[in-house]
């Protein structure tokens, strides 16, 4: 039976509904197939559509890659993307495939991590993943709305008008990919389609034109072999050359997180089950592989007509082709009208690039922080997520300066970070499989990521800083909701079995009452003498009967959870025995449960315990002990506020 919840406060305005709506909607944990909960949120898409909405940050590189690309590499530049390319289809994808399988609902590769670990370890660790997963979707936002804004005042008919202008810009960006999410996820992915299509199309004209002129020019060719040979004394020492780069190019690994955070969004098969979604797993798996592929043949070819068509002068900052190396080759090849149209498709791609990861933010963050208690409820809903992100990524922005170049090192740290733990996740999945030959691949893929995290941090630790001060922030955040929430009635329902329902039928007219013990030896000294000390303390009526109410903490740092309840005899004595992820909670609800029950609310009798209350405070956060006496009451004062309906509390000793 599900427990009665005290009612949420009324929203009174039509503005507070709007704002609220999905808030009272239940959360499902992982492991659950997704609910149509909300129609905007949940409703399911063809996963080329998905993909799309993935795409806008996944391909929207595309904007600056090459141009950092040869900046960090020059002439090698072709031969660093190639070994991005092979990171790519050989790493990222097997490994993002094999989350897809082990985690179809939208928790990504932080839940597979998180069954690894159990009680406090585990909730620490998701913790600190979201910090840099706030990094990465944050940065992601911020970083392609400036670059957006940089593609815009580079164009020659806005140079000048908006030159110097950075700043305002992309907060006027950011404000509209917000509106946008604030009508609804359906409105995002139909702009998404548009956008990836239209841009990849003209992406590819720009570059199989630069691809034509390299073949009708074949000294370009030539001369750029020429240059390698002496830069470099041997192809051993190219490669070599091209591996120590390639971690400067890990911007190009974006968009596998968020392609398996938004599979919730993709539509499956009639048959799937909550257990097992195969056609939204079969889907998930076709959108990772496809928008690798396609940003693959993207990333070899422009890296390779960019460097051979663009002079080396123009990728320096304030180049003309800095950030923008296909912008300038369909400026100069194409002409200037196809080149403000491309414009118009970078700055669109770019600036809604912070969809995917919108997307992510407001699927993940629900999932996980309303759950461990260390959020409001209010984090249910979409809208006030929208309006928090809107704002860090406004703050963001302005202590960057809508700069591109000083938030790559944040973004890649985020970006990293979470292939790295996706990649230690799944090897470690592979070996508990038994799975020693999948499980050894994995771990050379993960070998390659720590490798290309750590010089990253090594190079820009800019990004390690801010994925600290979020991973700060989230933990003061989340343990500060946590302890406002803690007297919270937040037992989910009450299970009794049938010995417990059968000590619950009392035929007298007197309410059930019932004596609180903490099991130890359970036989039958132990509850007689239990019971003599609690009549003589609390005064109980020598000639009532009384149950004996024993709770067990399973995990303390659940903040929610289901209890259960069953009846148990020793000698002449009935007790109740039930697990829960705090005492006082659980006691709470199943005092609760059985005045619903018996229409009469029971009585439960405590004794005093002897330690500090700062001590027995810490105990009840922690270990979901505590003083448990008044932290009962508070929670039955909390739920039930007409005293004559509440279950009464006495405590003697």
């Amino acid at each position: 039976m599900t427990l009665p919840r005290p009612p949420h406060p009324p929203t009174s305005t039509a503005f507070r509904r709007w704002l609220l709506e999905g808030m009272d909607q239940p959360h499902q944990p992982e492991g659950f197939y997704e609910e149509e909960r909300d129609a905007n949120l949940h409703q399911k898409h063809p996963w080329w559509k998905v993909m799309c909405l993935t795409g806008v940050d996944y391909f929207s590189t595309l904007g600056y890659q090459p141009g950092i690309a040869a900046l960090a590499a020059g002439a090698l530049s072709p031969f660093a993307t190639l070994v991005l390319v092979i990171v790519t289809l050989f790493g990222a994808l097997p490994m993002y495939r094999r989350v897809a399988q082990e985690s179809p609902h939208g928790d990504g590769s932080i839940s597979m991590l998180e069954r690894l670990l159990s009680f406090w370890p585990s909730k620490l660790l998701v913790l600190a993943l979201l910090g840099f997963v706030a990094t990465g979707f944050v940065i992601t936002i911020t970083l392609s709305a400036a670059d957006a804004s940089a593609h815009l005042i580079e164009n020659p008919l806005f140079r000048t008008v908006l030159g110097g202008r950075e700043v305002i810009v992309t907060f006027v960006f950011i404000a509209l990919l917000g509106a946008v999410f604030l009508k609804g996820f359906k409105e995002a992915i139909g702009i998404a389609v548009v956008i990836v299509i239209v841009y990849l199309v003209l992406t590819a004209v720009v570059v199989g034109k630069g691809v034509a002129l390299v073949i009708a020019q074949p000294g370009v060719i030539s001369d750029w072999t020429a240059l390698l040979g002496q830069t470099y004394a041997s192809p051993l020492a190219l490669i070599g050359a091209a591996l120590l780069i390639f971690p400067r190019l890990a911007l190009g690994l974006s968009g596998f997180e968020t392609g398996v955070v938004v599979m919730p969004l993709i539509k499956g098969d009639a048959g799937d089950t909550e257990a097992n979604p195969v056609g939204r797993i079969r889907s998930g798996k076709k959108l990772l592989t496809t928008a690798a592929l396609i940003m693959s043949v993207f990333l070899l070819a422009s890296s390779l007509v960019t460097t051979l068509l663009i002079p080396p002068q123009a990728f320096q900052p304030g180049g003309e082709a800095s950030g923008r190396a296909l912008a300038y080759l369909a400026h100069e090849q194409l002409g200037e009208v196809f080149g403000t149209f491309y414009d118009a498709s970078t700055i669109a791609i770019l600036w809604f690039a912070g969809a995917s990861a919108m997307a992510g933010l407001l699927n993940i963050v629900p999932r996980y922080l309303p759950r461990y208690g260390m959020a409001p409820d209010w984090t249910r809903a979409n809208r006030p997520l929208v309006l928090v992100f809107m704002g860090v990524s406004l703050v963001v922005t302005l202590a960057f300066r809508a700069s591109v170049d000083a938030q790559a090192g944040a973004y890649a740290t985020g970006v990293l970070a979470l292939m790295t733990s996706a990649a230690v996740a799944v090897t470690l999945s592979a070996f508990r499989a038994g799975e020693r030959g999948l499980g050894a691949a994995f771990v050379v893929i993960s070998t390659v990521f720590i490798y290309t995290t750590a010089v990253t941090i090594l190079e820009r630790p800019e990004g390690l800083y801010i994925a600290l001060l979020f991973i700060g922030a989230i933990l003061f955040i989340s343990l500060a909701s946590r302890i406002s929430r803690s007297t919270e009635l937040r037992v989910e329902r009450v299970e009794l079995d049938g010995s417990a329902r059968t000590m619950l039928t009392y035929p007298g007219e007197r309410p059930l009452r019932f004596i609180a013990n903490q099991l130890d030896a359970g036989d039958v000294q132990e509850y007689r003498l239990k019971e003599l000390e609690v009549r003589y303390d609390t005064h109980l009526p020598p000639g009532d009967p009384v149950l004996f109410l024993e709770i067990e903490v399973v995990d303390a740092s659940e903040f929610s959870d289901v209890v259960e309840v069953r009846g148990v005899q020793v000698g002449e004595f009935q007790i109740l025995r039930a697990q829960g992820s705090s005492i006082p909670n659980a006691l709470a609800a199943f005092l609760l449960q059985v005045r619903d029950l018996t229409g009469t609310p029971p009585h439960v009798y405590f004794e005093w315990g002897e330690e500090g209350p700062l001590r027995n405070a810490l105990r009840f956060v922690v270990a979901g002990e505590g003083d448990i006496p008044p932290l009962t009451q508070e929670i039955l004062r909390q739920a039930e506020p007409d005293v004559r309906r509440r279950p009464v509390v006495h405590v003697g000793g």
